[in-house]
């Protein structure tokens, strides 16, 4: 064990220094309404000056508090973004499962809730089929990119041409299976065309021998926050179903206050 990182708190729970002290200085920047500077931190701490000013330089790092001006800092963005996301998951699994499990009563499928982290969907709530010995289960937790799934196409829509021009840029069109959109143009194409229907198809384009479909999820500002899908074996997917999907989408968003 390295002494010089970890002490004994008095509830007897082993407690790792650096996270300690790094958490003190967090907790003194949420309570100042201003940016605190070095020196007045190292004492509201109770840390010598150069710790301090080391932890605060791994915190700027990773966006979780920033330098304002010199010597000076504040909390960071990157600590709403994880903020929104805990609240996007919370609130919008609480208000999504009765309509998820609606749906799944009504179509007895798999059906899926997802959230956008960057450039890939997550799965945070799922309500399985169990009809069957063929079924589809996405892990909660799971992640892919957004151009192989249903709901990450919803969310390239959004995001309109110049910033889904950029996703392909930075991550390329990673390829899954036979029918996973390798191109721009191919993508376009199908963007325009799930536009109209306010729904999109995932044709075994993540994993063969599944299929998709999916519809996005508005806040009260009319952000889309997240997607609702089902997933199925493809011979057994009707694609008539994007309606339901797309209806209960929109049960979901009137309850999160959106129209």
């Amino acid at each position: 064990m390295n002494v010089a990182h970890t002490m004994q708190p008095a509830n007897g729970k082993t407690s790792i220094q650096v996270i300690d002290r790094m958490m003190e200085l967090i907790d003194v920047l949420s309570k100042s309404g201003n940016p605190v500077n070095l020196k007045e931190l190292a004492k509201l701490t109770n840390l010598h000056p150069s710790t301090a000013h080391r932890i605060l330089n791994a915190l700027a790092h990773y966006r979780l508090i920033d330098r304002v001006q010199t010597g000076s800092y504040r909390l960071g963005n990157r600590l709403l973004e994880l903020g929104n996301i805990t609240k996007t998951r919370i609130d919008i699994r609480k208000e999504a499962m009765p309509f998820m499990n609606e749906l799944h009563n009504q179509l007895r499928e798999t059906v899926n809730l997802s959230i956008r982290e960057g450039d890939e969907m997550v799965y945070v709530e799922r309500v399985t089929a169990e009809h069957s010995a063929i079924r589809v289960a996405h892990l909660v937790g799971a992640k892919a990119p957004l151009h192989v799934t249903a709901v990450g196409k919803i969310f390239l829509i959004e995001d309109g041409k110049n910033e889904t021009l950029n996703y392909v840029k930075r991550n390329g069109l990673k390829v899954f299976t036979k029918n996973t959109i390798k191109d721009s143009r191919t993508l376009f194409t199908e963007l325009e065309k799930i536009k109209s229907q306010r729904y999109a198809f995932d044709n075994e384009e993540a994993e063969p021998g599944v299929s998709c479909i999916g519809a996005g999820i508005y806040d009260d500002s009319g952000s889309l926050v997240a997607g609702l899908s089902i997933s199925s074996p493809s011979h057994r997917l009707n694609r008539l179903w994007g309606k339901h999907v797309r209806t209960t989408a929109e049960k979901i968003t009137a309850a999160l206050g959106g129209s």
